[in-house]
Formats: structure tokens, sequence, C-alpha cells
């Protein structure tokens, strides 16, 4: 079975990974703040703030904004479902915009005309876009809505480590108050699992670094009594155990060393694609001119009435392809707060017709030539009947 991702290990990583466990220190030591400082150079981020995934990462993100009970968070549905239930945990109503038929991001004209319709006390306090793929939301026009309507913005980016908008690094948080990326072993880099929030504000670093640990600090500015030694501290607030180990970011800062690599694979890959689909009758993936993705995912739509079809047919002839993303408001826990079919349309109708091809650094020429041959004889035999 050829795979719809999977990560790319070499002895580098296997040998950062070693030198860790030969370590004094397997968490809290060095390596955590040496790959958040890799990563914040690559992206032009100043603060970097690694967490154990990037949920925790989107929770965190919400609460240090202020997101609470009688707050509203607006993300899209087609994510997977952290997007949204970060805000459920902090005891916010979520609710979402439709995406664009092109990018499959967030529909900045639907994001403008609800947030126009919507009574000013029910605004979103976060709106939290998704970099679906690896290609960046029109970042420009949702900050420009944020000024207008005073909501924050937390970039869901975990699809998108070294994804390029207007022509800077994603990440940089340019656009938005904080960015998250993810590093499951599908996603650009890896450290098995692990997230990392990203951010321009000194205060808002220094916050998710405590709530990561439990809410505890031993800056003395913020204890209500001096320290009674080296071994004492404060819990200020309630926090999490959302730490990174060491092992997992030395693994995660040798990856980043190879990002340029995987970037270029892929992007080669996706130009593969677009040429041996373009005489097959599927919808190849557009991209905004304003971007330049990082490939996490190369997602087409084949006719209505196919996609089961087509997809079993892929998986029986040793394709792995996946289906991403169920629409969040169609999930079972979504649907008894109130979410119904047909709200968003859009993202209904993509679902019901895509699905995401094989696509990682290790994937050969010839892989890819049979992802196609395969692809283009279950295309042929399908009935939209």
């Amino acid at each position: 079975m050829i795979p719809y991702g999977r990560q790319s290990i070499d002895d580098s990583d296997i040998d950062a990974v070693v030198r860790v466990l030969r370590s004094p220190m397997l968490t809290q030591g060095e390596a955590v703040p040496s790959f958040e400082k890799a990563l914040a150079a690559t992206v032009g981020a100043p603060h970097a703030v690694a967490v154990t995934n990037a949920t925790s990462a989107l929770h965190i993100a919400c609460v240090a904004l202020g997101l609470g009970p009688g707050d509203r968070l607006w993300t899209v549905p087609n994510t997977f479902v952290a997007s949204a239930n970060a805000g459920i945990y902090c005891g916010a109503a979520v609710d979402f915009v439709d995406i664009d038929p092109r990018s499959y991001n967030m529909d900045v004209d639907a994001l403008e005309a609800k947030l126009a319709a919507t009574p000013r006390d029910r605004l979103p306090k976060i709106v939290v876009p998704v970099h679906f793929a690896g290609q960046s939301c029109e970042m420009d026009r949702i900050a420009a809505l944020a000024a207008r309507y005073g909501f924050r913005v937390i970039e869901d980016a975990s699809h998108a480590v070294g994804a390029e908008y207007e022509g800077e690094p994603v990440g940089n948080c340019r656009y938005a108050d904080i960015a998250v990326f993810s590093f499951h072993p599908v996603k650009i880099v890896t450290t098995g699992e692990g997230g990392m929030c990203l951010t321009r504000d000194a205060g808002l670093a220094d916050r998710l670094r405590r709530l990561r640990s439990h809410g505890i600090t031993k800056d003395p500015a913020l204890c209500d009594r001096p320290l009674d030694g080296d071994w004492d501290y404060r819990q200020i607030e309630l926090g999490f155990n959302y730490r990174m180990t060491d092992i997992q970011a030395a693994l995660g800062e040798a990856q980043v060393a190879k990002l340029s690599e995987f970037l270029a694979r892929r992007r080669e890959l996706a130009a593969r694609y677009d040429t041996l689909l373009s005489n097959l009758p599927v919808v190849a993936p557009w991209q905004h001119p304003d971007t330049r993705s990082s490939w996490h995912l190369y997602v087409i739509q084949v006719p209505a009435g196919t996609r089961r079809q087509v997809f079993d047919r892929l998986r029986g002839g040793g394709i792995g392809v996946q289906v991403l993303y169920i629409p969040v408001h169609r999930q079972p826990y979504y649907e008894r707060l109130g979410f119904r079919a047909g709200q968003f349309p859009v993202a209904e109708a993509y679902y019901a017709r895509s699905f995401t091809l094989p696509m990682f650094p290790a994937l050969t020429n010839s892989e890819q030539d049979q992802v196609v041959e395969v692809l283009a004889a279950a295309l042929e035999g399908a009935d939209a009947g």
C-alpha cells in the first residue's frame, strides 16, 4: 500500500534523538528551547512555544487570548475537529464559516457577510482560519476584518510549515495574534507528536509558556511573595501539562534542518500531479496567486456520485487515499449542538467529491505514476448513476 502521507526519517534524525537519550535530560532540558529557536528563525516569528500536539497548541492559544464562557469562536467546517474543539474546551460557543470553492479555505466574502449580519453582542472573540492542505488563507483580508470587528486571529497552520503568503513565511504572525503548527508524522516535519504556538507578542508568549506547564512561574515580578529558594515556584493560573519532551524536540530540530529539501520534493510532486492528471476528469487543486503552498496534501475532486467507487478501487489497488475532512458540523457531537446538513453547502459539496492522493517526500516518480494509472482505471469504470 502506498500511503497518503508518511514521515521522512534518516540517520541525522536518529542520531539527534540518541544524543538526547544519552544525555542527563529527557525533558525540560535544552532541546526544546533549541527547537523553538530554530523554527522561529525559519518562519520569522520572534517567539515560539513547543507543546505536546497542535490540539494543545490551539487550546492554550484560545486560553491565552481570553476565550471563555459567553464568548464565540468561528472557524471552518473543512478542518479536523480540533480547530473547533479548542473553543469548546474553553466553554465558548462555536460556529462556522463556509469555504471558498476553489481554495477550500475560509471564504472571506462569506466571513464578511456573516460578520455584518451578526449582532455586535454575538460577534466572535476569536476567528480560526485554517490553511488547508498547506495553502494560506487570505490573511490580509481577514486581518482587516479583525481590525473592523474587534476579534483576535489564530492561524491553524497545522498543514502549512514552510508555506508562504505574500512572499513571507506562514507562521510569522504578520496578520495573526498566534499561529499554530502540527508535527504529527504525516505533516511536513515531525516530532512524532507535537505542536507549536508562534507569536510576535512577548506577553502572549510568556503566558503560553506558563499555560503549557500548569500555570506555574518562577518570575519574582509575578509572584505574590518572595520565593523561598531555587526550589520554590508559584501557580498563578490554571494551566495544563502540555510540555514537549527533549526527545521530540531533538527530532523536530533535525527535521527543520531538512525543511527546504522536503518542500522542494513536495512541490515537484505537486507539479507532476498537475501534468499527469491534466487529461483526467478530476478537479486538481487551485492555488491563489498570493500563496505558495507547502503541499501537505494534494486533494482532488472526482465527478459527482463516483467518490465511493473511485476511493474503494484505489484502496483495492494498493493506493492509500484518504478523505480530509468530514465537515465538522456533520459530526454527531456538533449536530447535538444544533448544526445540521445544508448549513455550509460548499464544504459539504467539496467533501462529497474529494480525497487526497499520496503526497510525501519519499514518494518516487514511479509510485506516483502508479497512483495515476490506478486512478485513471478507477475513473473509467466509475458510474455516477
